[in-house]
């Protein structure tokens, strides 16, 4: 179980705040559920602070599989990202996995680099890299992008397939569909799976991929979705 989270991203949410370019919820928050052999085992919630100077998301990711009653699996992320225009300028976050692998992830624009402490130390980035983050479309376009849970850079790979209707509270909503592939760091325990990726204008609904471990599938699916 401890790939499940190396594979999601962490954190979740990047959000331009002039160009609007993709939508920010109207109750300025998303849900979504983590479901493993149709068990939901953890969720996924981001809030949206806006004003006029920026844009302040909160993340928080949490999972825990029991079994027979005892917690087998844990694991643990806060983010908090800050955003002005469509600069990603700075984040704070911890993650917790469920072997002795703790990162505090401290980053910001400073001096003409995106200055960032993570799992490779001190990193001193290009300023205008963006998160590898799902909810954010345009992000598919990008050679590179910083994951914010390690505080690493992956170069990533995205093929657009066939769009697709899916279900979603008896809903059927058309979606676009994306193969999405990253580049793995040698500190990594696993491989980086492939995921499936699927949007309803702009918006992420639903992501998906194999497990590397043991080979489940895992689905993280919008548990908000009424319309």
């Amino acid at each position: 179980m401890r790939y499940i989270i190396s594979v999601i991203l962490l954190t979740f949410i990047n959000l331009p705040l002039l160009a609007q370019a993709f939508p920010i919820p109207e109750d300025k928050e998303v849900g979504f559920d983590v479901i493993r052999k149709n068990k939901i085992i953890g969720n996924l919630t981001t809030k949206f602070k806006v004003n006029e100077e920026a844009i302040i998301l909160h993340s928080v990711l949490n999972i825990e599989v029991k079994i027979l009653f005892i917690p087998a699996y844990k694991f643990f992320q806060e983010t908090t990202e800050t955003w002005i225009g469509n600069n990603f300028i700075s984040i704070d976050g911890f993650t917790n996995f469920e072997d002795d692998r703790e990162y505090k992830i401290d980053g910001k624009d400073e001096d003409g680099f995106f200055r960032v402490t993570g799992m490779d130390g001190l990193l001193e980035l290009d300023e205008k890299i963006i998160p590898l983050n799902y909810w954010n479309k345009k992000m598919l376009k990008e050679k590179e992008v910083f994951d914010t849970q390690k505080g690493i850079v992956r170069k990533i790979e995205v093929e657009k397939l066939k769009d697709e209707e899916i279900n979603i509270n008896n809903i059927q909503i058309n979606a676009e569909k994306y193969i999405f592939n990253a580049s793995i760091n040698p500190k990594d325990k696993g491989p980086f799976p492939e995921y499936i990726l699927w949007y309803h204008n702009d918006e992420l609904i639903k992501m998906q991929f194999k497990n590397p471990k043991d080979k489940k599938i895992i689905t993280i699916l919008r548990n908000d979705w009424n319309s």
